[in-house]
């Protein structure tokens, strides 16, 4: 130690910058675009993380009244037909072979929270469904709690021929953020 101080060499720990500048693996390698009014409904904003692979994960946006208001979640219902289960959705091969076909408009679930209050949350884009994350059931807070990361509600695959079109399509982070600003000034 008494020839580090002799040579002016800092201690390591000063080295390391604060962590909480350091970006999440979301932030480091997804775009995010955004849906806004899902379903024409006012508010119920989506959020579509676009990684360079073209996976999307389907969220919520912050201003979704579930986690702007941090409501408590009764239940998350995957059913959203008479004969469509989306956790029944079976996908092989790299292909997505038996992967269901989604539109935009597509509702992926149906939410319902404590105080009786429902949403429907669509996939946004047009793309096969991979997988939709059944950790919701047992753990519905992760929804409010992680929505970026293990509270992400379905994961899409676009095509490859207009996946850049549709994350184009969709709002950018600061076109979004003067949505909210509009809206909460005319509140």
């Amino acid at each position: 130690m008494a020839e580090a101080e002799h040579m002016n060499i800092a201690p390591i720990e000063d080295s390391i910058e604060e962590f909480s500048v350091f970006q999440s693996v979301t932030e480091r390698y997804y775009t995010r675009r955004f849906c806004v009014d899902g379903g024409g409904k006012k508010g119920e904003d989506h959020c579509v993380l676009f990684h360079s692979n073209r996976i999307c994960l389907i969220t919520l946006a912050l201003s979704h009244p579930i986690l702007k208001e941090k409501k408590e979640i009764r239940k998350i219902d995957f059913q959203v037909s008479h004969n469509i289960d989306r956790l029944k959705n079976k996908v092989s091969g790299k292909g997505k072979h038996g992967a269901q076909f989604l539109q935009p408009d597509s509702p992926l679930c149906y939410i319902e929270c404590v105080d009786s209050s429902k949403y429907t949350v669509q996939s946004c884009i047009k793309g096969k469904l991979v997988e939709m994350n059944d950790a919701l059931i047992e753990n519905p807070k992760l929804l409010i709690e992680k929505p970026d990361a293990e509270g992400y509600i379905a994961i899409l695959l676009p095509s490859i021929n207009n996946s850049n079109q549709q994350r184009e399509e969709l709002l950018t982070l600061e076109e979004y953020n003067d949505v909210v600003r509009k809206r909460t000034t005319q509140d």
